[in-house]
Order: C-alpha cells, then structure tokens, then sequence
C-alpha cells in the first residue's frame, strides 16, 4: 500500500523586511515551524513533500492527500490562494501559523482545518480524522507541550544549499515580557517551557552544521537556564547566535559562557531609546541608559551587537529616526533593524488601535514591518515610511560602514 502524500507549503512573500535574498539564496530560513511539523508525521505512513515557494515553484499537480501551509500575517494572503487552488483540485487543506491561529474564522474560509497554535499534542488527531474524511475545522491542544521528547527537525525535506542560514535549534517556547505588539506569549505562554539540555545537545551534534541560530524567543530569559545550555555547547565547535533581552545581556558570566561556547552575535530587542515609549509598551526591562554600556560590554567579549528597535509608537515624533540611528553609531552597534511598529492581529497593540478606530488598512500583506497601516499619533504615515529609510541610510551610510568595520577584529579576546 502506497504511502499517503502530505505536501507542506511555506508561501512566497516580496516583503524584503521579511523575506531579503543574496546572490538567490534566502538570508535566513522562516520554516522551523513546517520542519517541526514534518518530524511530528509518521514516516511508517505518510511520505512528505516540502516547499519553500520563495526558493522554487509550487508543484500544483503534485498528488496529495493533504496539504499543510503555515503563514504569518505579512503572506497569508498567498497562503489563501494557495489553499484556494489546492481545494478546487479537491485536495484537503489545513492552515497554521501565527495568522490562522489568531484568525481561524477567517482561515477556514480558504481551508478544512486550521490548527490554532502549536501542532504536536493534536497532529495524530488531525491524521487521524483525515483517515476518517472527517478533518474539519479548528484543532488547538488544551495544553501547552512540555517540551520533552520533541522529534528532531526533518532537515532532510530542506534544500539547505539555497539558504545562507538554514539551522535552528529552539531550546525553549514562551517569552515573560508581555510586550504589547508581540504574539509569542500569546502562542506560547507567558512561562519559559525548556527542552531537556541532552536533547539540545543531541539536535545540535545530528543538524548537520558548525553553525546555528537559537530560535527563542529570549535565550537569556532566565539567570541559570541558558548557562546549562551554553556549558554544554563548549567544546563541540559550533558557532551560534541568540535573540535576548537586554537585562542578563550584562551579566558578565553569562557573557563570558557565551563567548566560551561560540557565540558570535546577539541580537538585542531594545526597541526604543526613550524610557517612556518602552514604559507604554510593557518593555519595562529595557534601560535605554544603559544601552551603550551594553554595547561595550558585550563587545568586551568579542560578540557582536544586532540592534533591534521599532518607529511609530504613540511618543515618537519626527525627530526619532535621525536621534535613534545617530545613537547607534555613537554606541558602536555592529548592525541594526529599523522597523515600523506593526499591529498584527491578536496583540494588544492590535485591539488598542483597532479600538481607536486608527487601522487604515486590513491588506495583511502589508503587515511586513515596512508599511504603515494605521495612523501613527505624532508623525504621519508618510514622515514614519520616510524615518524608517532614513535611519537606515544613516546607520549604514558609507562613513558610518567604515568606522565600524575596523573595529570587527579587535573584539575578540
């Protein structure tokens, strides 16, 4: 008896603030998520297919007994045509992500089921109704997943030659910040759930790469945690980089493991420079005096610093863009993002401004961290487009490269 076919779609976005290419290789790689989903499928009975449709065409005439899409809010809408085309060739469909599982009425008009937040307690019972013929409508688990015992990713679906960085090892789910414009608590608890370290270890020895990213919310979000991981990351030759929070950032033992293990950059969430604005978003562990000492130190270790911060917010007028950006080169950040607050459905900062009757687009597809879609208070759409391209060009002006770069090789120790 053949083995069913499950066809897993990650699709296409022309957003560059989500999906940039180099030299036709994709700068980083957003399918963790399918690549969980595929080592969670029986391989005794279904045989799966992969596709990135950013990196290749989608094969429409690819006999399937299912198709899985997993979209985020900026290319849902591809991901609506996609299952659209799919149905009419009646062929079942089921949806997940981060937009279907905060918009699952919505999904459902393009799909047979939607799975709402994360996938492993309820994939047998989604198999198991489509065996039935009875897959239909939203599967969402009672519990969160305690993170023992999770299938290592199916790195053999990805074509990892089309990617500059396709390895990552998620070492926990969860974020205890409650940031107001951000999903990941609400997905995945306001609690740190944490994978047992040997099983870390044992995914990191089996990837198949010297290099990773540590897909966590916040690798530093605990004080003890994260040096168990670290500790047993030394010694294996593996170079990694981790998104943080700035607070255990300037812990020099943590720093200091962190350097031991190969840790090569973190990037910081700092969001803003202006204790207020970060006050009003819940970020209240960032000290924005505090950032250039962060920077130094952190250098002090030979790691690199990737700035993160977000135009928009309700205390930024228009002389935010040029003061953030002139203050990243003083303090010496190694890179920086710009992106424009965003608010993606499901977060406070979503039924806030859609209570103020301020969205003035609902097109998810400008939902990219590039586009305006609602009224900023104290700049215009426009100036706040224009603030986010001019940080950028300061930031990385020709003058602002040079003076960076040599710096580059003096910060390891």
């Amino acid at each position: 008896m053949r083995h069913r076919v499950i066809h897993l779609i990650n699709p296409k976005t022309d957003s560059l603030t989500t999906r940039p290419l180099y030299l036709n290789r994709a700068l980083y790689s957003p399918l963790a998520g399918l690549l969980a989903v595929a080592a969670g499928i029986p391989r005794d009975r279904y045989e799966v297919v992969l596709t990135d449709e950013n990196i290749e065409s989608i094969d429409f005439d690819l006999k399937a007994d299912l198709i899985g899409i997993s979209a985020m809010t900026s290319y849902v809408n591809r991901g609506y045509e996609i299952a659209d085309a799919f149905r009419a060739r009646g062929v079942p469909v089921a949806m997940g992500g981060v937009h279907p599982s905060f918009m699952p009425q919505e999904a459902l008009k393009h799909c047979d089921a939607v799975v709402i937040g994360e996938v492993e307690l309820v994939l047998g019972k989604l198999l198991d109704d489509l065996e039935q013929g009875q897959m239909r409508g939203a599967y969402k688990s009672e519990r969160l997943h305690p993170m023992e015992g999770l299938a290592p990713p199916r790195y053999d679906l990805l074509k990892r030659n089309r990617y500059v960085n396709s390895t990552f090892v998620q070492t926990s789910r969860g974020c205890h910040q409650g940031c107001t414009f951000c999903a990941e608590p609400l997905m995945n608890g306001l609690k740190f759930r944490y994978r047992p370290v040997d099983e870390v270890v044992r995914e990191v020895e089996s990837c198949g790469s010297r290099t990773i990213s540590i897909n966590d919310a916040d690798f530093f979000g605990t004080p003890e945690r994260p040096k168990d991981v670290m500790r047993a990351f030394k010694g294996r030759g593996i170079n990694w980089q981790a998104g943080v929070t700035s607070k255990l950032a300037q812990d020099d033992r943590m720093l200091e493991l962190a350097a031991a293990s190969g840790c090569t950059m973190l990037s910081i969430g700092f969001e803003s420079i202006t204790r207020s604005t970060l006050t009003s978003v819940h970020k209240h562990v960032n000290r924005p005096e505090t950032f250039a000492s962060l920077v130094e130190k952190v250098h002090s270790y030979g790691i690199m610093v990737f700035g993160l911060f977000m135009f928009g917010f309700d205390g930024d007028d228009a002389t935010v863009f040029k003061e953030t950006s002139r203050f990243n080169i003083n303090a010496d950040y190694d890179a920086c993002a710009y992106s424009v607050l965003t608010p993606y459905p499901g977060t406070l900062t979503w039924y806030e401004l859609k209570k103020a009757d301020r969205i003035v687009s609902y097109d998810w597809e400008k939902y990219d961290q590039g586009n305006v879609v609602y009224r900023p208070a104290r700049v215009t759409g426009d100036q706040l487009r224009l603030g986010q391209t001019e940080a950028y060009e300061t930031f990385y002006s020709p003058a602002s490269m040079a003076r960076r770069f040599p710096l580059r090789g003096s910060r390891r120790r």
